[in-house]
């Protein structure tokens, strides 16, 4: 069945141990903060239901109407279907991912990556999520301690998840993941290993999942972006945002036929990788609708402001333009060179993928430092909410701040670019564009390893008569 909203809301009241500013959580969807995610989340349900996105939204498999992220693609055409719905979401969520992105992603790495009995199992698993239509997020960054030293050699053994116990039933785990978004207000949980691992790892080599209610399952989310705030002054970050956990597993029995990957370390890499493919492609088609608002922000404000003929504007505005299409292609063109395995699983070209992620990371620092030339010292002087909305003040406000627009006008661009670059959201974002899905590191290393650089090498060694 594919669920509404508010089935999905009524799901989460199940006892999951959730803490936030020093407190347990009772109720994820009854808390003033946690609401605004809960809110943000279930848009994922929403898109099943929107006359306009059904046919983007809903596949039916053997009868049965489900949600298509969880189809699994079989060609370049399945992947731009698949990135055009989670640009979709993106777009209903102010430029953030909703729910339903990253677990489907770690599914499908799942079934790209494993053989055998794992394989059945993770089939299973994905079935049961497509028939509930189950939210699902992912633990796979560990705390890592000391990252010069491998798994085995951490001073303390919980640094990464590791399994501790197993009989013929079950595994037993402990350790920690941190970076884990949406967790407190999904319904189930797929951990992943983080890394290669070499054989003296082979506890840290596991893969499994578990319901967010689980015994020794704890969540603490980061108090960042807290505290309520009016939609005037906060027009994205009132309405949208992510919750990111740490999330603890002190000693979680997981029964086996929930269990992907057990203590085979020469797995843990191939794993890791498959869902990164995945989880890049969704990284840059989620980035679109954040590149739409960055453009049409400095468009709005440029012509707000009465500076939009300038050429150093214009200049601006072109080089924005250029980074958000050149993304755009890019994750297109990633779908097209699509890799389609012995399986018939589709799956993104990693060269261009991480191609395009490298384009988006290394570029909008640079983005966002243009739009906040364009808007001016506003972003951080322009008065408030309660100003606006006091009838004594307002006809001072819109005397002085009217522009080539009204003031209104005017200060809610400079509302809307301020909690983009600005604020906590905006900060938000900066690290999000250099550390989720990926570091630029790693994607220049993805690089590397994606390109043959052989026939390139070899028309440069002809040229020169070697």
């Amino acid at each position: 069945m594919i669920r509404t909203a508010d089935a999905y809301r009524a799901g989460l009241a199940d006892g999951r141990r959730v803490f936030y500013r020093g407190e347990r959580v009772k109720d994820v969807v009854a808390d003033s903060e946690l609401r605004v995610a809960v809110d943000h989340s279930a848009i994922a349900f929403d898109l099943s239901h929107d006359p306009q996105l059904r046919d983007l939204a809903v596949d039916v498999v053997d009868g049965e109407e489900c949600s298509a992220f969880y189809t699994v693609p079989r060609s370049a055409a399945d992947l731009r279907r698949r990135s055009r719905l989670i640009e979709a979401a993106a777009r209903a969520g102010g430029g953030m991912i909703v729910l339903k992105e990253v677990g489907t992603d770690a599914l499908l790495g799942l079934l790209r990556s494993l053989d055998g009995e794992a394989l059945e199992r993770a089939r299973a698993f994905h079935r049961r999520c497509q028939r509930d239509d189950l939210a699902v997020a992912v633990a796979q960054t560990d705390v890592k301690g000391d990252r010069s030293l491998p798994p085995h050699r951490q001073a303390d053994p919980d640094l990464y998840v590791h399994v501790v116990d197993e009989d013929a039933d079950t595994i037993v785990v402990r350790g920690a993941k941190c970076h884990t978004s949406a967790s407190p207000n999904c319904d189930e949980l797929i951990v992943l290993p983080t890394r290669a691992m070499g054989p003296e790892d082979a506890d840290y080599a596991v893969a499994f999942a578990v319901p967010v209610d689980t015994a020794g399952l704890s969540f603490y989310v980061s108090s960042y972006s807290g505290g309520e705030r009016n939609e005037f002054e906060f027009p994205i970050s009132s309405r949208h945002k992510m919750l990111e956990t740490l999330t603890v597993f002190d000693d979680v029995v997981v029964p086996k036929d929930r269990v992907f990957l057990c203590r085979e370390p020469e797995l843990a890499g191939p794993v890791a990788l498959s869902f990164v493919g995945y989880h890049r492609f969704t990284a840059v088609s989620y980035k679109l609708p954040l590149l739409d608002i960055i453009v049409g922000a400095a468009t709005l404000v440029a012509e707000a402001n009465g500076i939009s003929r300038a050429g150093h504007v214009r200049d601006k505005l072109a080089q924005l333009i250029a980074y958000a299409e050149t993304v755009r292609g890019l994750a297109e063109l990633a779908a097209t060179r699509a890799e389609v395995d012995d399986r018939g699983m589709a799956g993104p070209d990693p060269l261009t993928v991480n191609m395009a992620k490298y384009t988006f990371a290394h570029g909008f620092h640079d983005a966002t430092a243009m739009l906040v030339d364009l808007a001016g010292g506003l972003l951080v002087t322009a008065p408030g909410g309660e100003d606006w909305n006091n009838p004594e003040i307002r006809p001072v406000l819109e005397k002085y701040f009217t522009a080539a627009v009204p003031a209104e006008e005017r200060l809610r661009l400079m509302h809307l670019i301020s909690d983009l670059t600005a604020r906590d959201f905006g900060g938000y974002q900066a690290v999000l564009a250099a550390h989720a899905e990926g570091s630029l590191e790693a994607e220049k290393l993805q690089l590397l390893r994606s390109y043959d650089s052989g026939p390139a090498a070899a028309y440069a060694r002809r040229l020169a008569l070697i």
